[in-house]
């Protein structure tokens, strides 16, 4: 395992960019950015290199000191844990508006900390402004570099500034890691089950739905694997989706899913699957993710059973919820379904072991003779295809992992009948364990060679 990368913590007032300048360090778009302030609530990690230097960089919500109670009160929670773990923090302040008295009060506490702070003076776009912002933030006693994070103007001083003490040798990669999105409808309970598998408070948990806006990446080394969870925010339809931000985290948590290996389709089991449930599952099936249905909240649906008075036998119940389960969502049936209670903690535990078998299915390759054997011990006459719709397949070659791609070479590219293709789906679950992965075909008709041409 590689040493620990050194932390570089952003926080600063809401809306001052702290987004764009932790997007800036990272080098690609990790963090929503919008006007509309407070969108960044959660800790969002990120790794970033300069000159040899590798470092972990985390950017925290907006801070308002002021607020004691609910969401801001939590965001102020989650940026004191990024700092207690912080090589160097970078306080970000709007050098439009100049120091504020909320600016000093943060900066107050900041030093508690005992961290080396450093000053990002940003939105400054010219010379003029920049010396006038050095000249403003000069009174607060740290070092400070106008910088425009939006166009990189001044970034490049300022990273020498924070990583002159850094480890200067090349920093060894970490072990490729099982990527895990965990995605579902608002207050489903996606947030408390990512805690409970990381052991620590790592994203915001409320009563309020839509808790989360952005992706909250929790690394977690279990048994010498690594697993990453992201939290996505709740995705909602778009109809019902009003605020600039909200409709920005749909979009980014969709995008999540194509960087994703696996997804957990987190399903509040009180209230059974609804449309919503079956369309998220539905993006994960497009992004070509393997896919776990998480029945969570499982507690309540049991006391809601019992609510009637009736003796209700634990393993019946499951049977019929994981049947009912199955219908809403038969397009996925290929997924695994657990039932669980992230906030009791009960059965939790089991999801480690499932994630584990579809992420070794997702890699699964079958070597292109035993594909061929296998398809000729199959009677695709059988598979429920009108007659005239079952191709003859030539061949057959598994052309990719992450998902199953195969390609099936006929005398002539059409597209497959959705039974056949199902029939032969299935029976290739039955031979190999594809646990979890959705399945892929692509038909090519097979090239005639050409006929030889004879000199006369």
């Amino acid at each position: 395992m590689s040493a620990k990368l050194p932390l570089v913590a952003i926080v600063g007032r809401p809306n001052v960019g702290k987004s764009t300048l932790f997007n800036r360090l990272v080098g690609r778009r990790r963090s929503i950015v919008t006007d509309e302030p407070g969108i960044t609530r959660d800790r969002i990690y990120g790794t970033a290199e300069w000159r040899g230097r590798a470092f972990e960089v985390v950017d925290t919500g907006g801070l308002v000191p002021d607020e004691k109670t609910g969401i801001p009160a939590e965001i102020f929670r989650q940026a004191r844990l990024a700092l207690a773990e912080a090589a160097a923090v970078v306080f970000v302040a709007d050098s439009r508006t100049g120091p504020m008295p909320a600016d000093a009060d943060l900066l107050r506490r900041l030093r508690t900390f005992g961290k080396p702070i450093t000053v990002a003076a940003n939105k400054v776009d010219t010379a003029a402004l920049a010396a006038m912002a050095s000249a403003a933030f000069a009174e607060w006693g740290a070092a400070v570099f106008p910088v425009s994070a939006e166009h990189g103007l001044g970034v490049d001083d300022l990273l020498d500034h924070l990583t002159r003490e850094f480890p200067a040798a090349p920093h060894e990669a970490p072990a490729p890691a099982v990527r895990i999105a965990i995605i579902g409808r608002p207050n489903v309970g996606k947030s408390t089950l990512l805690n409970r598998l990381a052991g620590a408070e790592r994203a915001i948990v409320a009563a309020e739905p839509g808790t989360t806006r952005d992706a909250v990446d929790t690394r977690i080394e279990r048994d010498g694997r690594s697993l990453v969870f992201i939290d996505t925010a709740g995705i909602r339809r778009k109809a019902r989706t009003k605020l600039a931000a909200e409709k920005l985290s749909v979009v980014m948590a969709r995008r999540h899913l194509e960087r994703a290996d696996l997804a957990l389709l987190v399903a509040d089991a009180s209230l059974g699957v609804t449309t919503q449930d079956a369309a998220i599952a539905g993006y994960a099936s497009q992004a070509g993710c393997s896919l776990i249905v998480v029945m969570n909240k499982w507690d309540l649906a049991l006391e809601k059973a019992r609510a009637g008075g009736k003796s209700v036998v634990e393993q019946k119940l499951l049977g019929d919820y994981e049947t009912l389960v199955r219908e809403r969502l038969g397009f996925v049936h290929y997924a695994p379904i657990v039932f669980l209670s992230a906030l009791t903690g009960s059965k939790v535990d089991t999801l480690f072991a499932l994630i584990d078998r579809v992420a070794r299915a997702r890699l699964l390759r079958v070597p292109t003779a035993e594909l061929n054997r296998w398809l000729a011990e199959i009677d695709l006459g059988r598979s429920g295809a009108p007659a005239a719709q079952v191709p003859e397949i030539l061949y057959l070659t598994q052309t990719a992992t992450q998902p199953p791609t195969f390609a099936l070479f006929t005398r002539k590219a059409s597209r497959l009948h959705f039974s056949f293709e199902r029939f032969l789906q299935n029976r290739l679950r039955d031979r190999y364990d594809f646990t979890g992965a959705p399945i892929r075909f692509h038909v090519r008709a097979r090239r005639r060679q050409p006929a030889r041409r004879h000199r006369g």
